[in-house]
């Protein structure tokens, strides 16, 4: 079993020492959250909770992942650098391309795209693109980051990017090419991480049956679709050995798991997560759980 470690909650200049200690103590990756842009007032459409509200608001800072990764990666020598979950159809994909593989020559080949089309219709709205099509643009951008990391001339004409003969320098250092893990909980999202990903980022299962389905989506659309070779499947759900250990026989291969996401964490500081109780509790998980997973 892996275990992803997801960044967030500090100050990002404590994100290198953070992921260093996280290397030394076990874990496998790091997991960058982001948004682009934020509404004032939140609305109740956050699909992972009860309320409809996310944990997040107008207020919460947000910063470029690839920035962030990128100072991880000059900290670290092992650990894998992914995102949990880029909106992939907000931005061009030659955007998306380049800064991916920027990092994946920055980290020598440490770059994982988390990939997911939003949730967030606002966010959408300001940026001046239709919420209703995300998932066919995730679809169309993917193909084309794809390409773009791994042809020579590169021509393209869809229904949403259109271009001839183009050239992308570099590709990546990763063979075949950077994995790709896709982000989903509903069905059309399921099929999609099955047809198209290098791995599925389960979000929002509330217990094991409702994980169990959804991935007999994705592995179901995996098959129909004729794909084989290695492929990830990521799940957050529980930090105990004993979640991790069922997790395991229901096929996953890496668990995020962080000190919020831990009940026995019990920070110094209840009204804000401080740096030294983060690294405490990594140590501690990394020799209590890890060491014996």
């Amino acid at each position: 079993m892996k275990f992803g470690l997801p960044l967030l909650g500090l100050n990002p200049r404590a994100f290198p020492e953070v992921a260093q200690v996280a290397e030394d103590s076990g874990f496998e990756s790091v997991w960058m959250p982001e948004h682009l842009i934020l509404p004032a007032e939140m609305p109740p459409t956050y699909p992972y909770s009860d309320t409809g509200y996310a944990a997040i608001n107008g207020d919460t800072p947000m910063y470029d992942p690839w920035i962030v990764l990128a100072a991880v990666a000059q900290a670290t020598e092992r650990i894998r650098l992914a995102n949990n979950i880029y909106v992939v159809p907000l931005r061009h994909p030659f955007v998306t391309a380049r800064a991916v593989v920027t990092l994946d020559w920055i980290s020598r080949g440490r770059v994982t795209l988390g990939a997911g089309v939003g949730w967030l219709e606002e966010e959408f709205d300001a940026a001046g693109l239709d919420f209703a099509t995300r998932g066919q643009r995730m679809e169309e951008c993917i193909d084309v980051i794809r390409r773009l990391w791994t042809e020579d001339v590169i021509t393209h004409h869809g229904e949403f990017f259109s271009f001839s003969d183009m050239k992308f320098q570099p590709k990546p250092t990763q063979k075949p090419t950077i994995p790709i893990e896709i982000g989903a909980h509903g069905a059309p999202a399921l099929r999609r991480a099955g047809c198209i990903g290098d791995g599925w980022v389960e979000v929002g299962s509330k217990n094991f049956d409702t994980f169990t389905k959804r991935l007999q989506i994705v592995m179901a659309a995996r098959r129909d679709a004729g794909r084989d070779g290695p492929f990830e499947v990521t799940s957050h759900l529980g930090s105990s050995l004993d979640d991790i250990r069922r997790c395991e026989e229901l096929g996953v291969t890496r668990m995020i798991v962080g000190p919020r996401s831990d009940p026995n964490f019990k920070p110094a500081d209840t009204t804000r997560l401080r740096k030294e109780d983060f690294i405490d509790w990594l140590k501690r998980y990394g020799d209590a759980v890890i060491s014996n997973a």
